[in-house]
């Protein structure tokens, strides 16, 4: 009989709350307070009525926050207190499909304990079982094809589970309870070895034990894992790894590898315990760190950084336990081609490459590469963002809402592509794509465009792209506003000295609603690294990178962009040089060499022989000809371009077999313990010009005085520290934000961050959203968003 003093409290619960046990712990913890009533998932997230004593019925709502599962994130809770409804007992309801789509879908989770302790204790019915999971753990983002996350709705809908796993699966006091993936060796799926051809050879334990020996032996295995097929081979077999670089057509760009233990790892790096809790993670990512040993060279030419992963699949465990030795694990594709999902596709386009595949007939909903983190600033960076971290969503603050709740489907940009959606104030930022290159490339870049929307079951309302009109998600972009409405008149967001002409688009846009909006690149970078650190403006944005299209037409990336209100000024950049041949001097440093020092010397350049000893006599003319005419010779305030030019300078690097290459060296060559700075001068004018020519000609003095590459490149990175600290002062804006793919240089971001907060600047950068092209479409969403607010 129930008392007039029992309260009802209704509960909405938004975030990262579903396939992480949220339902059973809302289950067990009514039970122990004696409240009645329901719990259920729904598309928006998981909704709960609990009724009963009303001391109880507010330490439920207490202890709900406080004591959520591990992996759950709450966005929201939001509880409401009714009168009785007469609930006798607490249940766990059926999900429910109707509603718009907004609850967060978990990223896939590595092993967790419990589930590595139950695969390899022989007395456990999932002893030796690759597929084996819980609600800790296990592939999510990966396997689901519709929200709500049920079983129905993911690529496991194929297995029928037997009847020991039906009784996990339905027991709320179980941990299986609701793990979608839920199976042991009797109904779930399976693995195979496969030869070259794509014949079955073996399965289950002989297929594991035979594809350890093929290892062993040298050859190159393909192994389909969590997100898509990965190339394994022995890391300490160099005859091996040269192997697979040559097959994979990768020539210099360095490979990461897998190591069996932690303390494996410890053998072949130097290790933090901020980058052991990374590796150790339920994101599991590829963590670079500085290697000390007997691996291959070939691993990572010339690179003292090695990129390093612990086993996060059953099936990795299992494997590596066999081996015991470090291997590298490479993604399963030919560069510049997205990652192989499906086990026949993958023995088409990698029969040429692999010797055996190691598979299994789970099927990958969606292709996921393995996530690189780096520590920076005393706290992790994510470069590559993808297994672990994607989908998860960025929430805009106020200033960054729209006005109305239409969503926006950003396409980024050419190089290291991510798509992102705006569903409410949430932005969920797809897995990473890569450079759109090639026609595979392209492909996987638009499905996942189509995805995200379908997944969310949502119509975008506004389309943000890059400014640059040649590239392919560009061109994307305003093939699908043509094909729904009338193009935009112009881009959306220009800077301030167009503010006029861009509300006057606006006005005349607003009846073309998923027209094209298009977002400057370096407004995007700067307007990432804001959402992400949930920053306000005004604020002062440093987006330093390779290329990226100007508003002006010029090639911007040496870029101080002021963010108020609505819009952003160009306040400073980098002193413009010619890149003869354009795109050529991307891979070849020496081009951009030779346009900085035209830009410096002119005429007297050709007469300096010592400067252009890199140029045959037969090449000379012709870049000559370039510079001096003008002639596909296009101007740059690039930094990545400037690095380039230094690297090549110091004779560290002429030509460049992958982007960024050269500023990499030159981070490497760093001497510590140099606190002198190049000198550089700021111009009066607006915006404000860093002149490196200073710097430049104290380089070359340098050199020429017998002074070590390791203290030039020092005083390199130390001057373009103090040229951020300097313009900072004059544009006398405390918040100074870091953007762009100059800062993945760990050097240069963490001796800018401690020169800013010398002078009492605050530096933000990024954390968990790459501060690379990997992070635009998440600064595209953000802008159109600003710009409309």
């Amino acid at each position: 009989m129930r008392t007039l003093s029992a309260a009802r409290a209704r509960i909405v619960v938004r975030g990262a709350v579903q396939g992480v046990g949220f339902r059973p712990f809302v289950y067990r913890l009514a039970t122990e307070l004696q409240l009645s009533g329901w719990v259920s998932n729904t598309g928006q997230g998981v909704f709960i009525e609990v009724e009963g004593d009303p001391g109880s019925v507010q330490q439920f709502l207490f202890r709900l926050e406080k004591e959520k599962p591990p992996r759950a994130s709450i966005q929201s809770l939001e509880s409401s207190i009714f009168d009785p409804a007469g609930y006798e007992t607490f249940e766990i309801r059926e999900s429910e499909e109707t509603g718009r789509k907004s609850v967060v879908i978990l990223p896939d989770i590595a092993t967790c304990g419990d589930c590595v302790r139950e695969i390899f204790d022989p007395k456990d019915r999932r002893f030796g079982y690759p597929f084996t999971n819980c609600t800790n753990c296990g592939p999510r983002f990966t396997i689901i094809e519709s929200v709500p996350y049920d079983r129905a709705n993911t690529s496991m809908k194929r297995f029928t589970m037997c009847a020991e796993c039906e009784r996990e699966y339905h027991d709320p006091l179980d941990r299986r309870f609701h793990a979608q993936p839920n199976a042991c060796p009797r109904c779930g799926p399976q693995i195979e070895l496969w030869d070259g051809a794509g014949r079955a050879i073996s399965q289950s334990r002989e297929a594991l034990l035979a594809a350890a020996e093929i290892i062993r032996a040298g050859k190159i295995l393909a192994l389909k894992g969590i997100g898509g097929f990965q190339l394994l081979v022995d890391a300490r077999n160099d005859v091996a790894v040269v192997s697979l670089r040559e097959q994979k057509h990768r020539e210099e760009k360095p490979f990461a590898v897998m190591c069996p233990t932690i303390e494996a790892v410890r053998e072949i790096c130097e290790i933090s315990e901020l980058e052991e809790g990374l590796l150790r993670s339920a994101e599991s990512p590829i963590v670079l760190l500085h290697s000390h040993s007997a691996i291959s060279p070939s691993v990572a030419p010339g690179n003292p950084n090695v990129g390093v992963m612990l086993p996060y699949t059953p099936l990795h465990h299992l494997f590596m336990r066999e081996l015991g030795f470090p291997v590298v694990a490479t993604s399963g594709n030919l560069s510049d081609e997205p990652i192989c999902v499906d086990e026949r596709e993958a023995v088409s386009r990698l029969g040429a490459l692999a010797d055996f595949f190691l598979v299994h007939d789970r099927p990958i909903v969606r292709h996921m590469d393995d996530s690189i983190v780096r520590i920076m600033g005393g706290r992790e960076m994510v470069l590559r963002r993808a297994r672990g971290y994607a989908p998860l969503p960025v929430r805009l603050t106020s200033d960054f809402r729209p006005p109305t709740s239409g969503s926006i489907l950003a396409v980024g940009a050419h190089l290291k592509n991510t798509v992102a959606l705006s569903v409410g104030t949430q932005v969920f930022i797809s897995q990473h794509i890569g450079d759109l290159e090639t026609k595979e490339a392209y492909s996987a870049f638009c499905a996942v465009a189509k995805d995200l929307p379908r997944l969310y079951e949502v119509t975008p309302e506004l389309i943000a792209c890059d400014l640059h009109p040649d590239y392919l998600s560009t061109k994307y972009a305003v093939g699908l506003g043509s094909a729904g409405c009338q193009p935009a008149a112009s881009g959306c967001l220009p800077d301030a000295s167009a503010e006029k002409a861009s509300r006057q688009a606006a006005a005349n846009s607003r009846q073309a609603a998923c027209a094209p909006q298009h977002v400057q690149h370096h407004w995007a970078h700067v307007a990432s690294c804001m959402a992400e650190n949930e920053l306000e403006p005004p604020a002062l944005g440093v987006a330093w990178d390779g290329t990226g299209y100007g508003t002006d037409g010029t090639i911007w990336g040496g870029e101080f962009l002021l963010a108020t209100e609505r819009f952003f000024t160009r306040v400073a950049h980098l002193r413009q040089f010619r890149l003869p041949g354009g795109d050529a001097a991307v891979k070849q440093p020496r081009r951009s060499c030779l346009g900085l020092l035209h830009e410096i010397f002119r005429d007297e350049l050709w007469e300096r022989i010592e400067l252009l000893g890199d140029f045959s006599k037969q090449e000379l003319p012709l870049i000559r000809q370039m510079l001096e005419k003008k002639v596909n010779a296009p101007f740059t305030s690039s930094t990545g371009r400037l690095f380039d030019a230094v690297a090549s300078l110091l004779c560290l690097r002429h030509r460049a077999s992958f982007e960024g290459q050269a500023a990499m060296e030159m981070e490497f060559a760093i001497q510590g313990g140099v606190d002198e700075a190049y000198p550089f001068s700021l111009g009066d004018g607006s915006p404000v010009v860093i002149d490196w020519e200073p710097a430049i000609r104290g380089i070359l003095q340098d050199r020429q005085s017998g002074k070590s590459v390791g203290i030039v490149a020092a005083k390199f990175h130390n001057m373009l520290a103090e040229a951020i600290v300097a313009v900072a002062g004059k544009i006398g804006e405390p918040k100074v934000v870091l953007s762009g793919g100059c800062f993945q240089n760990r050097y240069l971001t963490e001796r800018t961050i401690d020169r800013l907060r010398q002078e009492d600047f605050r530096p933000y950068w990024h954390q968990r959203v790459p501060p690379n092209d990997g992070g635009i479409a998440l600064g595209q969403v953000a802008a159109v968003a600003w710009s409309r607010s």
